[in-house]
This record gives structure tokens, sequence and C-alpha cells, in this order.
């Protein structure tokens, strides 16, 4: 009569440990790119440079800068209009900026994940 073998399954199912070894990987690796996108700024203007806005990857203004020759108290619209030009540029390019970064790091997951990765 043939002997049966006991078998063990260390840590739950076979290929168990490897995912979560995986998964800590890409965490890791998640809070690494979260980092570096923190760090990030672009630079964006509107008017042909007339007004300049830096944007952070924690997407925050960090500063404007405002030629003075488009400065008319006769037409404050078309500065205001400058600043939120630049302003969402600068926004839009961040965003970008970190998509692409954790596109890097998920393999495109990021959207599949109702976008809690970015």
């Amino acid at each position: 009569m043939a002997k049966r073998g006991k078998r063990r399954i260390v840590g739950g199912l076979p290929g168990q440990a490897g995912m979560l070894k995986q998964l800590q990987s890409l965490q890791e690796n998640l809070l690494k790119a979260q980092e570096e996108i923190a760090a990030m700024t672009v630079t964006a203007s509107a008017g042909g440079g007339a007004v300049t806005a830096v944007v952070s990857g924690n997407r925050r203004v960090q500063s404007i800068t405002i030629q003075p020759e488009v400065v008319d108290p006769e037409d404050v619209e078309m500065l205001q209009d400058l600043i939120v030009a630049a302003v969402n540029q600068g926004l839009e390019q961040i965003e970008q900026a970190a998509a692409e970064k954790m596109n890097e790091v998920t393999g495109g997951l990021g959207g599949l994940m109702g976008g809690l990765l970015g």
C-alpha cells in the first residue's frame, strides 16, 4: 500500500506569499511615486508670458508672476482671465505629470481602481 505524504501549505494558498510580496512592493513604489509627485513643480503661462503660475505636485499654487505691462486699471478683467488661464494650465500639467508617474508604477491599473491610486 502506498503511503500518502502529508502536504503542508505554509501561509495559506500556494502563491499567496508571492502575491503579498508583490502588493507590498507595489505599495512601496506607490509611496515613492507620491513623494516624487509632491516634489514636482510645473510652470505655466498665459498671454505670451504676461502671467506665469508655478504649481506644485500637491496641486498648490506656489507663485504667480505678472508682468507690469499687463496691469491696466481700465481692463482688470483681462488680467483676471490671464491669471485663471495660467493657473488652470499649471493644474492640468501637474495632473498629467502625476498621472504619467502613477502609470509607470501601476502599469495602467489606476483607472481600474477608481482613481484611488492618484
